[in-house]
């Protein structure tokens, strides 16, 4: 819970957001009809590709600059992501953070749906309108001998245009095993968005890739909770003035230091 010298209960609260790109329709949506006043900055998905380490130095230069007689909490639109955020912490404000591993579960709305997912397929590689709309836009200071596996297979399209089908599959596979860790590829399609043509996109995708294909229903309440508050302790980790966020090895995913 906020404390009462950060939220006066008879106002709406003032929340600075600093999210993934990834989310940037679904955020925006949850903003647009936040009871709160939230004031969301987008960095881009790119950071992932940085290594942990240079991530959590990019997100601290952001957190350190909000400025903290203006809001009453920093609110985190990132997952644990290969320990992206770890040690992460701000002098004077909360951090409100979601307990998950990845971005997946955020869209799927729940911990037990991106579960259930798992369990009926953990070759799925998983796409949505954030990754196809802003996938490597602005990639900071990452060559390409740097990038990950999974950059490699996201950049499959410009792959294929730039090699050919054969060559590009061959480029892919060679780079940490590639396509063989998959075995399907799935669209998460978000409730109350634009239609959007990224499903039929997505499944001629996976039909190149040589991937069975699925629509997967997504769900925003994970992420509303997240803009419109109370965060409880299930979903949410709450960091104190001064603490650090840490990894906990556990379901709890992540826990104050």
């Amino acid at each position: 819970m906020i404390e009462a010298r950060f939220h006066n209960p008879a106002e709406p609260m003032r929340l600075k957001l600093i999210a993934c790109e990834i989310f940037y329709r679904e955020l925006c949506a949850c903003v647009a009809s936040s009871p709160n006043v939230v004031d969301a900055q987008f960095l881009t998905q790119g950071l992932h590709d940085l290594g942990g380490e240079k991530m959590v130095a990019r997100l601290r230069t952001e957190i350190d600059a909000v400025d903290a007689k203006k809001y009453s909490a920093i609110l985190l639109g990132f997952a644990l992501c290969n320990n992206g955020i770890v040690g992460l912490s701000h002098p004077s404000l909360p951090l409100v953070v979601p307990r998950a591993h990845d971005c997946i579960a955020l869209l799927m709305g729940s911990r037990e749906a991106y579960d259930a997912a798992m369990r009926e397929d953990p070759g799925t590689y998983y796409k949505t309108s954030g990754w196809i709309e802003r996938d490597h836009e602005n990639l900071e200071d990452v060559s390409a001998d740097s990038q990950s596996p999974l950059a490699a297979l996201r950049d499959f399209e410009a792959l294929v245009a730039k090699y050919g089908e054969e060559n590009a599959r061959h480029i892919v596979e060679t780079l940490g095993d590639g396509l063989k860790n998959y075995t399907r590829m799935a669209f998460i399609d978000l409730p109350g968005l634009a239609p959007l043509p990224y499903g039929e996109a997505t499944k001629d995708h996976a039909e190149k890739c040589g991937l069975s294909f699925v629509r997967m229903p997504g769900d925003l309440g994970w992420l509303r909770r997240l803009t419109d508050g109370p965060w409880n302790d299930e979903d949410f980790l709450v960091v104190e003035p001064g603490r650090k966020i840490a990894p906990s090895h556990d379901e709890r995913v992540i826990q104050v230091q």
